[in-house]
Formats: structure tokens, C-alpha cells, sequence
């Protein structure tokens, strides 16, 4: 029996295959609202047989977005235009997922294709927040410091998100704690210089992870899972790195999460990457053994074989993968007649499974 191929059951949560579509942005929002593209992208992605289908950091404030292009769930419209997506990708038997964002120092810049570096105010950016006052590259702007009453009021954004994502019909709802953004700059001493108990510790450090966690644990469904991405390390001395990552999935788990999506860097501009074939599958191996929660596996994989190695020996629980459902949303199938497994295929498509 292939692995790939097997359910995984998270909570009340049954995902049909360990195939999930990583949340990668889309720069298609207007005001934060999901569009057609949205629809379009993220359904055909369940069309092409994946388990789980993640939607995009979706920001919890209209200043936690990356770019004024990001989609949002800080209001009931933004809410109410999800459920026409989730209800597709539910008809396909995958289960929707969402992750909630907040961008922190990095926000209001340029999409990828409109520009670099940080979007002025007076062309319809806005002011940063950051855990202190340290930009992330000499082209972002300078955040300003967050107070603990800016602290308690982002807590209070991720919960409403989690209510409205729920509402919405989302089955699975990830925390983003990863690649430089808000959470993860408290996280990391490169980018948390704080006095107070948001600073300092590590205890302290992972303060606002824990408690946006909790937060969010609280308002949603017992059956529901929960998610959280994490950069396991910072690729660079004295930043963030894999042993104070199984700190935080250890508290993180005691919290309520349920698995551990292991991506890496993204808050240092210039940290030295070793980009290569499944290079951030030994973080998910590690805090799945030392911890015992559930581990997502993500970076350069693409072979049906690869994936299916990476689950038989262990390592994870379920593959998350990006840019190769990106260039074949139609992945899963592809994997299934590599492998030799059985899956199901949408009855418009049946023609073409022999």
C-alpha cells in the first residue's frame, strides 16, 4: 500500500491522501476579497486530487496583509466570498484549509511583478509593526515598535479570523509563524530586541505564538485541526534555529496544535539558503521524533517516488507541496499512476484515467 496514498486523521479531520497544497500567495485581492482567480486556482487544485488544499496568507487586519494585493478575512464580506470556494473544493472531496497572517515588518510592499521593497503611503501603503524598531532590508520601511496593547489587539485579530475562516467553511486553519513575518519576528533574537516579557527569552520569545495559538484553539471547533507553520531556522548564528523550534511545536502542541508545517529562513534579506531536493524534510523528521506531533513536509519536492519515500521512512505525516502543484495542479493523479495506487478522479475526467 503506498503511503501517499493512505489517510491521515487529524482531530475529526480524514484527508483522503497526504498530498496538501501549500498556501502560496496570489496577489489577486482587491480590498482582501477572494476572486474568481481564487476559485479557479485553488479548485483546480482539488480537481487534480490533492487531500488538502491550503489558501494563501490571508491577513487577519488590512495591515497584516504583505501587499495591498493580499487577500483578508477581517471582515464578514471577505468571510461570505470564501464559502463559494470551500463548498467546491468539499465537492471534490478534499477539505479547504485557510492560513491566517499577519505580515508585521514586511507588509505594505510591492507585488512581485509591480515592484520591489516597500509600497510609500502616499501610493497606498501604510505604516509597519514590528516586535522592534528594525527593518527587515535597507528598501523596507522602518516598523514601528509595537506597544502590548498593539500585542493583545493582533491576539484579538487571529481569533476573529479563526471565527470567520470557520463560518466561512474552511476544515483546517494554519497559523503563520514562518519566513520573517510577524510571529516569526518575535520568534527570532535577530529580529526581537524587546525589554519586556515579549523579549529576551526564549520563553519570552515565543510568547505571542503560544498565546495566538491559544486564542485560536479557543474559538474553534474541538474537531477541527490546527495548523502552524514555522521557519525551523533563520540559516544564519544566533537567529532562530531547530532546537528552539521543538521548544516552541512542544508548547505549541500542548496548546492544541496538531502538526507542524517545517519551512525555513525568510527573516534575514541575505542568509545563505542550501537550496537542493527536499532540503527542509530533516526539520519535520526531527520535531516530529522529538516531540510527537504531526509534521508537513515542504522544499523542492517532486517526485511521486521522493514523496513517497519521505513518508514510508518516517520523516513526516503528510507532504505540503508549492510551486510543483503550481506547474501540474493535476500532481496527485500524476503520483497515483506513478506509484500504482488507486485514487479517486473527478467523473468529468474518468475518460482519461486508463
Amino acid at each position: 500500500m503506498n503511503k501517499l496514498f493512505s489517510t491521515l486523521k487529524v482531530r475529526d479531520q480524514v484527508f483522503k491522501n497526504r498530498i496538501a497544497v501549500s498556501p502560496m500567495c496570489q496577489y489577486s485581492s482587491i480590498d482582501g476579497m477572494p476572486s474568481d482567480w481564487h476559485l479557479v486556482h485553488l479548485g483546480s487544485r482539488a480537481v487534480g486530487g490533492a487531500g488538502l488544499v491550503i489558501a494563501e496568507a490571508t491577513a487577519v487586519s488590512p495591515e497584516g496583509r504583505i501587499t495591498p494585493d493580499d487577500a483578508g478575512i477581517w471582515n464578514e464580506e471577505q468571510a461570505d466570498a470564501y464559502k463559494r470556494i470551500t463548498s467546491f473544493i468539499k465537492s471534490q472531496n478534499s477539505i479547504p484549509g485557510i492560513q491566517i497572517a499577519h505580515a508585521g515588518r514586511k507588509a505594505s510592499t510591492f507585488s512581485p511583478w509591480k515592484g520591489a521593497g516597500a509600497v510609500p503611503e502616499q501610493s497606498g501603503g501604510w505604516k509597519t509593526l514590528g516586535p522592534s524598531p528594525i527593518p527587515f532590508s535597507n528598501t523596507y520601511g522602518m516598523p514601528m515598535e509595537m506597544s502590548k496593547d498593539d500585542i493583545h489587539k493582533v491576539v484579538g485579530q487571529f481569533k476573529s479570523a479563526a471565527v470567520r475562516a470557520v463560518k466561512a467553511g474552511f476544515g483546517v486553519i494554519e497559523i503563520h509563524m514562518a519566513h520573517g513575518y510577524l510571529i516569526h519576528e518575535f520568534l527570532s533574537p535577530l529580529s526581537n530586541k524587546r525589554k519586556d516579557n515579549y523579549g529576551g527569552s526564549l520563553e519570552n520569545r515565543c510568547r505571542l505564538a503560544v498565546e495566538v495559538a491559544a486564542a485560536v484553539r479557543e474559538v474553534i471547533p474541538e474537531g477541527l485541526p490546527l495548523f502552524a507553520r514555522l521557519s525551523v531556522t533563520d540559516w544564519i548564528e544566533d537567529g532562530w534555529d531547530a532546537e528552539q523550534s521543538v521548544y516552541l511545536s512542544k508548547k505549541l502542541k500542548e496548546t492544541g496544535a496538531d502538526l507542524i508545517d517545517c519551512s525555513s529562513g525568510g527573516n534575514v534579506a541575505d542568509a545563505a539558503v542550501p537550496l537542493g531536493p527536499s532540503y527542509q524534510v530533516e526539520f519535520a523528521e526531527r520535531i516530529r521524533k522529538e516531540t510527537g506531533i504531526n509534521t508537513g513536509a515542504v522544499g523542492l519536492i517532486t517526485s511521486p517516488e521522493q514523496a513517497e519515500n519521505i513518508l514510508r521512512t518516517g520523516q513526516a505525516d503528510i507532504i505540503i507541496m508549492g510551486r510543483e502543484v503550481l506547474r501540474n495542479p493535476y500532481w496527485p493523479l500524476y503520483a497515483a499512476r506513478r506509484l500504482k495506487a488507486e485514487t479517486d478522479w473527478p467523473k468529468q475526467y474518468l475518460r482519461a484515467k486508463l
